[in-house]
């Protein structure tokens, strides 16, 4: 597709710091989310950036002369500073580990799996970019694979950062979205079947609170009392934790850190 000037510019500014050779063309980029707006991403179809949702499941930093706006200007050499909301990239992550629930679980359970097509419009970078990396990758050269996997990083850290430049239209840029079997039958489900995409399931996040029980270091003993309270029947899943979000009982920042046990520990098996 062809990009704005400013797309062009940050594109061609991280590639100018890329080394390496060049991505693997069966790899994919996966968006990771929480499904609660897929009623919206039907409507609009078209993924929006933080900038423009003002919403996240990392931070809340999306604002001129914030976090994000600073990160985004340090990697991509200024190109977006003065860019209106929509036209500056979504994040999502390189799944170089071929997970079948996304690369980047601590996001959200659900994800889209984005086309090939859409690899020459994506930079990258390892660390995340909130760690202000200085290694850096787009499709035609990226050594971060190789760093990725030789670095000894949690399980839910251990993701390439992607971003990609461009609208994300779901119709033309999305193989699938890939659901978290809890949410099989619920409205959800019928909220995916709305969109111009393929639905796709994996495995399935579960976490017995026994198992829970045995993390207590991991984000903290109170974020395991407060799973094991939000529990039902002796156990977490994502519509479980989501439906706990939503009801106002809990603190949404505390509710993320049971999410996190969750996606740690309870994820479906790879192999």
């Amino acid at each position: 597709m062809d990009l704005l000037p400013r797309p062009r510019r940050a594109l061609a500014h991280v590639s100018a710091l890329a080394t390496g050779g060049p991505l693997d063309p069966t790899l994919r980029v996966t968006l990771n989310f929480h499904p609660t707006f897929l009623d919206r991403l039907a409507e609009e179809g078209v993924y929006r950036s933080q900038f423009v949702t003002g919403t996240s499941n990392g931070g809340l930093t999306a604002r001129p002369g914030g976090d994000r706006w600073r990160w985004e200007s340090r990697i991509f050499g200024g190109a977006y500073d003065d860019a209106p909301a929509d036209e500056r990239p979504v994040y999502g992550a390189l799944d170089h580990r071929r997970r079948p629930f996304g690369a980047a679980p601590r996001f959200g359970s659900a994800h889209l799996r984005l086309t090939g097509a859409t690899l020459a419009r994506s930079t990258f970078c390892y660390p995340d970019s909130f760690l202000e990396p200085e290694d850096f990758g787009v499709a035609e050269r990226a050594a971060l694979v190789a760093l990725a996997l030789a670095d000894d990083q949690d399980a839910l850290d251990d993701y390439v950062e992607a971003q990609v430049h461009g609208p994300v239209e779901i119709g033309r840029d999305v193989e699938a979205l890939v659901l978290d079997p809890s949410f099989r039958g619920t409205e959800v489900e019928a909220a995916a079947r709305a969109l111009p995409c393929p639905v796709e399931w994996h495995g399935g996040f579960r976490l017995s609170v026994a198992e829970l029980r045995r993390h207590p270091d991991y984000r903290g003993p109170e974020f395991v009392e407060l799973g094991a309270e939000m529990a039902v029947d002796g156990r977490l899943d994502p519509r479980i934790v989501q439906e706990a979000a939503e009801s106002g009982r809990y603190d949404r920042r505390h509710v993320k850190r049971v999410w996190h046990l969750l996606a740690r520990f309870g994820a479906p098996a790879t192999a």
